[in-house]
């Protein structure tokens, strides 16, 4: 009878090696320490070498067991952490390093000589979680090093000395490491964004700080675009790269739109950046990857739309101000024949025009309220001549200069023949706002008598037409005997 998927399944896992076992059974001493250099687990070579107990080593740190403040211990450190920050393997080929000897062994220390390597394990997201030292044991082959030439150690000419060879290679190395982590500070450093992508599919060999800035600090390297950055790829970023590197040829963009997602579950949110993207050739004509430099440029873009829209709306508003104050000369010449009433009437509405413009270049001419561009016109008579209600109005710069208009209009009636003409008469202005739409009452009272014009001059006309086309409104005239009523509606659009 033959066997089952299941039973066929099981006996395979069966046969495989128990890893923990092996980890432990290897000949070579082997230790993993976490990101806080403590102990994680060592093998039985590793206690045997450094004469101490797992129990002893799990969950302390490697140099609280071990501790060496000189030359060693700051070389041992600055290797396992640059493991944990580049997620790269290191190693040291030649470390004299005192292990402290049990009391039963007599205390004090035993000076040992070991050869290092140290390799990341990384977890999900490519971040080093571990770090696994191999140590080897070279003390023998150092003293009998000494044995054979002294305690200088001092090699016969001619004569091999691997220790001497490692320990030229070690201090080499140390000068390599050291002129390259001056370059690799710099890289991380750069204000412009930077970032290697090596290989015929082009991953993340390295990134800066300000790359990972831009990107939301996403870990990317070991990874493809597609996988790092996927809604980059979706808009022809990855394509670009790779006919970079296929054609030899750099390619520089300027002030390009990219949509990253810089924060989990976030909506895409748009950048500029300036950029190039500069094939990497090798010495033998090789294309290994691509070297990716720029800088995000948000800000400068932002500004100079903004700036384009000030200058187009400053040319609207000019040329609109220019058309208004004609019309205001050419109706106040129609209706007024001395040439001193002329000049008064036409000042007055000038002004008028004037305030409410201060009032939108205060607000960057972005809005003015609607009790502020009132107050212009009613606060030269004093508060007890004039009352306001009604809820905050943001007016954009069309209703604000139509309003302070027809407001003007309205007290400078009031003051001539209506209620501000005397020392009794007040004004009382009433809005409600609702459903996007202003509702507005001007009514007078105390006044002299009111008589309905024989005929209508400008400033019935201003008041009644301003509102009108592309506003919209509608502002209607009630010269009632008790006083002039004016009704205004029209529709808000902030």
């Amino acid at each position: 009878m033959g066997t089952t998927d299941a039973e066929s399944a099981a006996d395979s896992a069966a046969a495989r090696p128990d890893f923990g076992s092996l980890f432990r059974a290897l000949p070579s001493p082997y230790m993993i320490l976490d990101r806080d250099l403590a102990y994680v687990d060592a093998n039985e070579a590793y206690c045997a070498v450094t004469e101490r107990r797992r129990d002893e080593l799990i969950g302390r740190g490697l140099f609280e067991m071990f501790p060496n403040p000189g030359e060693s211990g700051r070389r041992l450190r600055e290797s396992l952490e640059r493991v944990l920050a580049t997620g790269r393997p290191d190693s040291i080929a030649f470390l004299p390093y005192p292990i402290p000897l049990p009391l039963s062994a007599g205390g004090g220390f035993e000076m040992r000589y070991w050869s290092c390597n140290h390799t990341p394990l990384l977890d999900a997201q490519g971040r080093t979680q571990f770090v696994v030292q191999n140590t080897v044991d070279v003390t023998e082959l150092h003293q009998l090093k000494q044995m054979a030439y002294g305690p200088e150690g001092e090699p016969a000419p001619g004569e091999p000395d691997i220790l001497q060879r490692a320990q030229e290679v070690q201090a080499t190395n140390q000068s390599l490491m050291r002129e390259t982590q001056g370059l690799r500070d710099l890289f991380m450093q750069a204000p412009g964004f930077m970032a290697v992508l090596a290989g015929p599919d082009l991953r993340f060999a390295f990134v800066n700080n300000a790359y990972q800035q831009l990107i939301g600090h996403r870990p990317v390297v070991g990874r493809t675009l597609v996988e790092a950055l996927p809604e980059v790829t979706e808009q022809g970023f990855a394509d670009l790269l790779h006919q970079v590197r296929a054609r030899r040829e750099p390619f520089v963009g300027q002030a390009v739109s990219v949509r990253l997602q810089r924060e989990p579950e976030a909506a895409l949110e748009e950048r500029f950046l300036d950029f190039v993207y500069q094939p990497i050739v090798l010495a033998d004509g090789e294309v290994s990857g691509v070297f990716v430099e720029g800088s995000d440029v948000t800000d400068r873009v932002l500004a100079e739309r903004q700036q384009k829209l000030l200058v187009d709306e400053l040319n609207h508003r000019v040329k609109n101000t220019l058309a208004t104050v004609q019309a205001i000369a050419s109706q106040t010449m129609r209706t007024t024949a001395d040439p001193k009433a002329f000049r008064e009437a036409f000042e007055s509405r000038l002004l008028a025009l004037s305030a409410t413009h201060d009032l939108l270049t205060a607000a960057n001419w972005r809005a003015a309220d609607l009790c502020d561009v009132l107050l212009v016109e009613l606060r030269p008579f004093g508060e007890s001549r004039y009352s306001t209600h009604g809820p905050d109005v943001d007016l954009n710069p069309a209703e604000a200069v139509a309003l302070g208009l027809v407001f003007h209009e309205l007290a400078t009636n009031a003051a001539k023949y209506g209620a501000l003409s005397n020392a009794d008469g007040r004004v009382d202005v009433a809005w409600t706002r609702e459903d996007g739409r202003l509702e507005l009452t001007w009514t007078e009272s105390g006044g002299p008598n009111v008589t309905p014009p024989t005929r209508r001059g400008f400033g019935s006309r201003l008041i009644e037409k301003s509102l009108e086309g592309q506003l919209a409104g509608k502002a209607r005239l009630d010269f009632a005997p008790g006083g002039l009523v004016c009704r205004v509606g029209m529709p808000l659009k902030g």
